[in-house]
């Protein structure tokens, strides 16, 4: 399996733009996920085409019945996995380097125009403009990380994606192999002379991983839907606290 150190780089940058949540998310991506997927789990399938044993000497017979009892291997399938499930998050960072490039542009423009408002031009209007544009782009407010606007919106839709992707390759999964690996397989496919039985390489210890990235998958998904409620309540009460002001306000302003 390829390094992992790229994407991982590229996640950590995710980590100071993220809520406890999603941070919490990304702890669980790279220890129970990546972490071990790139140790245990690829060990453990190494042999998992060359001790595919079926009775039979007829040539090709066990590449065609591997083929069938297995279109794609379970860590290749987990690699997709991880890749489909990351992506969002990574289209999620470049919202915030493309907010934090506009940043930077905005800045530059303010300080030349404080370069002509020092020489007695009047740049007023325009000054104003720049700090009501660098309030919308802005992604830091007091120290911490503005969730609000366009990437809220983008937030929220990298948790939805991500909650997708996790849902589609879980079924997928299903579909395909089933959530444990038997012993024995039967197979009859050309050039298989007749219906044969093969026979896998420590199928308890597979089912074992198997059943541990099918929990791993399930927290994940657990912790984006919990995040979403999360999110949604917060922003429900931010609303509320704006249109029914405080109730001691109310009364003082009443007196």
């Amino acid at each position: 399996m390829g390094d992992w150190s790229a994407l991982g780089k590229l996640l950590d940058k995710v980590q100071a733009y993220s809520t406890a949540g999603g941070k919490v998310w990304l702890s669980v991506l790279f220890i129970f996920r990546i972490l071990v997927l790139g140790t245990a789990v690829e060990s453990a399938w190494g042999d998992e085409q060359s001790a595919f044993r079926c009775n039979t000497q007829q040539p090709g017979c066990e590449n065609v019945c591997y083929d069938k009892s297995f279109p794609i291997s379970h860590v290749r399938f987990w690699v997709l996995q991880i890749i489909f499930v990351s992506t969002p998050t990574l289209l999620y960072l470049c919202h915030v380097f493309y907010l934090m490039h506009k940043e930077e542009k905005l800045t530059l423009k303010e300080e030349r125009l404080r370069e002509i408002q020092s020489k007695g031009e009047d740049v007023d209007v325009l000054l104003r403009k720049v700090e009501l544009k660098k309030v919308k782009y802005g992604i830091e407010e007091h120290g911490k990380v503005k969730m609000k606007g366009a990437l809220l919106r983008t937030y929220i839709l990298s948790i939805i994606l991500k909650s997708m992707f996790e849902v589609g390759f879980l079924f997928i999964q299903w579909y395909i192999y089933g959530f444990s690996l038997a012993a024995r397989y039967e197979c009859e496919r050309f050039p298989c002379p007749h219906k044969i039985d093969c026979f896998l390489s420590r199928p308890t210890e597979k089912t074992i991983f198997i059943i541990f990235m099918l929990v791993v998958s399930l927290v994940s998904l657990i912790l984006n839907v919990i995040e979403l409620f999360y999110i949604s309540f917060k922003q429900i009460k931010d609303r509320m606290k704006h249109i029914c002001p405080p109730l001691s306000l109310s009364v003082f302003s009443l007196t």
